[in-house]
């Protein structure tokens, strides 16, 4: 049984380097504030595996991609899955917690996703561009992205990364859930500053849409953000769901909404123990 003040190991790279963002601003805002409801310790995610067992669960917040540390992240994963340790974002998220197939997936399904291959035989069920990004399905924040033109496909497409039409797209929008509960939105209104962004009032449509991608992941607790992007014609097209260690952008939220996010992440975690 959890104690009384439940005990929470933090994993985060407080000195991972983002490009136009700080995660360790929004790590140390956010321990300081769930110190009110747990007794948290920090630590590097290379030493997660070894510290997790004195800890009631394990939150894995900005912690950067995984590529860097893979050997100690499938040594976490595998030791807390055996172990039945609590990990927040449980690991059974299909999203990126799981690489990018899922883009491919969900493309294939016909959901509101950037159209999406990964073979040569299929790239002419992708729309003309003047331009296709190629990505790795292992990537992560840009990680082996690369932007080519259609004659460059065939000899890329080779089932171990994805591609994708470039869209200009109007802007890029961005919506945070808690659980399944919908906190907040972000856009970047100038499609060459990904990371300026300003708060977004969703229409019905909107979290509609950002609601389906949420109900179609295999998370019942957790923080997600879903990354979508307004085409030429509309509609939102989805990005990426990211589930296993979303960057939040509190700062750019007033003091209310933080406030308020930081209080259902408490309550989230409390039930999350108490589950």
């Amino acid at each position: 049984m959890p104690a009384a003040r439940p005990r929470v190991l933090y994993v985060t790279d407080l000195a991972y380097p983002a490009r136009g963002r700080r995660y360790c601003d929004e790590d140390i805002l956010l321990t300081a504030r769930l110190r009110a409801d747990f007794d948290l310790a920090l630590c590097h995610p290379r030493d997660a595996a070894a510290l997790m067992d004195a800890f009631d669960a394990v939150v894995v917040r900005n912690s950067g991609p995984v590529l860097a540390y893979q050997e100690q992240y499938d040594a976490f994963r595998e030791r807390a899955l055996r172990s039945g340790t609590r990990v927040y974002n449980p690991l059974t998220g299909s999203a990126d917690m799981a690489g990018k197939q899922y883009l491919l997936d969900l493309s294939t399904a016909g959901l509101p996703v950037i159209p999406t291959v990964d073979r040569p035989a299929d790239l002419g069920r992708l729309p003309e561009a003047g331009h296709y990004i190629v990505k790795p399905k292992l990537g992560a924040d840009s990680i082996g992205l690369r932007t080519v033109t259609a004659e460059e496909l065939p000899g890329l497409a080779d089932g171990t990364v994805l591609v994708q039409p470039r869209i200009d797209f109007t802007y890029e929008v961005s919506f945070y859930f808690v659980d399944h509960d919908f906190q907040y939105a972000l856009y970047a209104p100038d499609p060459d500053r990904r990371w300026e962004l300003r708060p977004y009032e969703p229409t019905a449509e909107d979290l509609e849409f950002a609601h389906r991608f949420i109900a179609w992941n295999t998370l019942d607790a957790g923080i997600q953000r879903v990354d979508a992007c307004r085409a030429p014609d509309g509609r939102l097209l989805l990005v990426e769901l990211e589930d296993l260690n979303p960057y939040l952008s509190l700062d750019a939220l007033d003091e209310a909404r933080r406030k308020a996010f930081v209080a259902a992440m408490a309550r989230s975690l409390h039930r999350f123990l108490a589950g």
